[in-house]
C-alpha cells in the first residue's frame, strides 16, 4: 500500500506537463493544503511546489539535450511565464543558462548515450554481479544531471540478484534513528527491487535490517519515493545501504539521502521474530 507521499509523487510525475500546483495535488490527495504541505516537506525535504519546479527543470534539461525544441517553447511547456524566468531558474539549478547547457552537452546524432560505469563510493555486489550492469545514466534522471542504472544482462535464474551498495562506520550514528530514502524508477522488473539498509554489530551479527521485502517494487513504474528507517544500537559497527535488484529487469535510483529522524517516526526494521506465532496452532488440521 502506497503512503500519501508516494501517492502524491506518483500523481505529480503523471501530471508534470499539466498545470498542477500545491493546491491541486493536496485536493487530489484529500488533504488540506497546509496539512499536505507539512507532510510532504517532512518526508521529502522540500515542498511540493519546489519538487514540481525541480522535476520540470530536469525534464527541460532532457529536452535541451535530446530534442530540437526552441528554448522559448521548452520554457512555456515547463510552465514558466517567460524565457527569462526559465533561464534564471535553470541557471540557478544547473549553473549554466539553457543555451550554453545545450551547446556544451548536446549529443550529435548517432553518438552513444552519455554513460559512465564508474560510480564513486559505490560498488556492485550480490549473488551473480557479473550478470548485471551498473551505469551512470545522464539521459534518465530524476534530480540533477545523472542517475544510476542497474540492469540484468541476460536470462537469469530465480536465485540471481545484484546490488549497488556502500558501507561505512556506524560510530557517529550510534543511538540515532536514521532514515535512508531515495527515488526509484523501474522497467520490467520480474521479481522485485528496492532500497535496503543493514546495521551490523561488533560481532558481525545483524542488528537491524530492511530490504523492502514486505513492500517490493515490481514491473514498470515511474519515479517514486521510498523510505527505510532503522535504529543504530549501541553495539553497532557497520552500516550498509544500497539498491537491490532480484532477477531480470532494469532499475534507476537517484537523489538518495541519509538523515536522522526522531523517535516518533516508525522504524521499518524487519524483525524475524515478529513473524513467528507465540504458540503452536491448528495441530488437528481442522481449522480453515
Amino acid at each position: 500500500m502506497q503512503t500519501i507521499t508516494q501517492q502524491s509523487v506518483a500523481y505529480i510525475e503523471e501530471n508534470l506537463l499539466q498545470p498542477i500546483t500545491l493546491e491541486t495535488v493536496a485536493i487530489e490527495m484529500g488533504y488540506s493544503k497546509y496539512h499536505f504541505h507539512r507532510t510532504f516537506v517532512r518526508e521529502v525535504g522540500m515542498s511540493a511546489t519546489e519538487y514540481i519546479k525541480h522535476r520540470r527543470l530536469v525534464l527541460a534539461a532532457h529536452q535541451l539535450l535530446y530534442t530540437e525544441e526552441r528554448i522559448i517553447d521548452i520554457a512555456l511547456n515547463s510552465y514558466f511565464e517567460s524565457q527569462e524566468a526559465f533561464t534564471r531558474a535553470f541557471k540557478k539549478y544547473y549553473s549554466l543558462p539553457p543555451g550554453k547547457y545545450r551547446s556544451l552537452f548536446v549529443q550529435k546524432k548517432g553518438d552513444e548515450p552519455m554513460t559512465n560505469s564508474e560510480i564513486k563510493g559505490w560498488f556492485l555486489s550480490g549473488s551473480h554481479p557479473h550478470l548485471y550492469k551498473l551505469t551512470a545514466d545522464q539521459e534518465v534522471v530524476h534530480y540533477g544531471s545523472q542517475s544510476v542504472r542497474l540492469e540484468s544482462k541476460e536470462a537469469l535464474g530465480e536465485e540471481c540478484f545484484a546490488t549497488i551498495m556502500q558501507q561505512f562506520k556506524a560510530k557517529q550514528f550510534i543511538g540515532k534513528r536514521m532514515k535512508f530514502t531515495g527515488f526509484v524508477k523501474t522497467e520490467q522488473v520480474e521479481q522485485s527491487c528496492g532500497l535496503w539498509m543493514r546495521v551490523d554489530g561488533t560481532s558481525q551479527d545483524i542488528l537491524q535490517f530492511d530490504n523492502m521485502h514486505n513492500r517490493p517494487i515490481t514491473g514498470t513504474t515511474e519515479w517514486n519515493y521510498y523510505t527505510i528507517i532503522l535504529d543504530i544500537p549501541d553495539d553497532s559497527s557497520i552500516i550498509s545501504i544500497g539498491l537491490l535488484l532480484s532477477g531480470k529487469g532494469r532499475v534507476w535510483v537517484d537523489h538518495l539521502s541519509f538523515e536522522e529522524v526522531d523517535d516518533n517516526t516508525p522504524s521499518t526494521n524487519m524483525d524475524p521474530e515478529a513473524e513467528l506465532a507465540s504458540e503452536p496452532m491448528n495441530l488437528s488440521f481442522e481449522e480453515v
